[in-house]
């Protein structure tokens, strides 16, 4: 039965602090670095045993090793649920079709980190690794715990770790594909929530490869053909169009192809299992239209930007909102969107909502001597006279190069007995 991950009630995470204890583990007759490339190699694993990790937090599911702390184990292991839960939100898989818990190594110190990764690839990895082994119980994600790689590859390997664990070797360019699309899903410790933006670093190198791209067909089959040029980015995209066309036929495809890829099968054989699903039941000439035109149709945060910004500058309002709140929907913690939604505003005279913008752009990180100019011509044309020598003083405090000159000649204006016209924000 596929049914959604929850954790019992009772299955809370123990933290155990090992001062005397020393933890061995047998050596692995071999890992796998989970590389980009289709062919996985097996690297030889030195006889070394595993280092003794002072802390660890357990559960069902999970178990945490760290060097770092009983909280980080338990800040961990609690990053660790929440990542399982937003995958098999999607995924479906069964929990109890899990061979042995997830292991989860932490790593504070950099030469710890290397020298074990090392030991275990003969080189290694920077920010977090998934190592996979033949026994389940000795596969494990190992992390290098506030290394600023930590940020980039710790999502991508963990979602590694989990689409491994129920199949063993998908095919290439799912795993790929996944791995990116789910790249920019960030843990914040401080709210203790996930937070997820797509990942369209790529979308313009896609793009530009157009013609030269290889079709789709020949991506489904990279385990069988070989790996062709620019394979993780057309991963991803194809991917992504699966997920996003809009259109059932493809998205019922791509979940169907989940639901029955064979556990133990090689990526050669699932990977040949996709592609015939996809041909069967899929025509693949308007496949291939369909997601040509996904592609072209896609646009990344600054494309969006820009597009707005021609907009707003050729007074297209309504063109303008458009763009900006679609970058909005894809960037909600970037400052941009808001501040040129708030222009939109002033120019339609909506001033509180004008207002309102201005103060979220500022919250998300906007200069504040922009913000405190732009709001001070917006109290100003609100007929607010003390709001708005208020915040044109602001400005000009804050950055007198900019806005000495403009805030002065606005004040003046504000303390002669006529209203002002108000003028234009930046």
């Amino acid at each position: 039965m596929i049914k959604p991950f929850r954790h019992p009630a009772s299955a809370i995470a123990m933290i155990i602090m090992l001062q005397a204890a020393t933890l061995l583990s047998a050596p692995p007759l071999a890992a796998q670095e989970t590389s980009p490339n289709v062919a996985t190699p097996s690297v030889a694993t030195p006889s070394t045993a595993a280092p003794a990790m002072p802390f660890e937090a357990r559960d069902p599911f999970f178990h945490i090793m760290s060097d770092r702390g009983s909280d980080d184990a338990a800040q961990l292991i609690k990053e660790m649920e929440l990542r399982f839960d937003f995958y098999n939100h999607f995924f479906r898989y069964d929990s109890d079709d899990l061979a042995a818990p997830f292991r989860v190594r932490a790593f504070s110190d950099r030469d710890s980190y290397d020298t074990y990764v090392q030991s275990r690839l003969g080189s290694t990895r920077r920010g977090a690794v998934y190592l996979h082994y033949t026994d389940p119980a000795r596969r494990e994600l190992v992390i290098h715990r506030g290394s600023e790689e930590e940020r980039t590859m710790l999502p991508r390997e963990a979602f590694i770790q989990y689409f491994r664990a129920f199949v063993t070797n998908p095919p290439s360019w799912l795993r790929e594909g996944f791995a990116i699309y789910f790249s920019s899903l960030r843990y914040d410790a401080v709210i203790g929530e996930l937070e997820y933006t797509e990942n369209l670093t790529w979308l313009d190198r896609v793009k530009s490869i157009g013609g030269r791209a290889a079709p789709p067909e020949r991506i489904l089959l990279a385990d069988s053909l070989g790996v062709p040029e620019n394979f993780q980015q057309l991963s991803w995209a194809l991917v992504s169009f699966l997920i996003n066309a809009g259109k059932e036929e493809y998205y019922r495809t791509l979940a169907e192809i989940l639901m029955s890829l064979p556990g133990n099968n090689t990526a050669r054989e699932n990977s040949e299992r996709a592609a015939a699903h996809i041909s069967r039941w899929l025509n693949m000439d308007t496949f291939r239209q369909d997601y040509d035109a996904y592609i072209n149709s896609r646009r990344t945060f600054a494309d969006l930007v820009r597009d707005g910004q021609e907009s707003f500058t050729g007074k297209d309002f309504a063109a303008a909102e458009i763009h900006f709140q679609a970058a909005l929907n894809q960037r909600p913690g970037h400052h941009s969107p808001y501040y040129y939604l708030g222009l939109i505003a002033y120019e339609r005279k909506d001033f509180d909502a004008a207002d309102n913008f201005y103060r979220l752009s500022l919250d998300r990180g906007a200069d504040p001597a922009l913000i405190a100019y732009a709001r001070g011509i917006n109290a100003a044309a609100a007929g607010k006279r003390e709001d708005a020598s208020a915040f044109l003083s602001r400005a000009r405090e804050l950055n007198p190069a900019q806005y000495a000159e403009r805030a002065a000649a606005i004040l003046e204006t504000l303390s002669a007995p006529a209203p002002p016209d108000g003028g234009r924000a930046p």
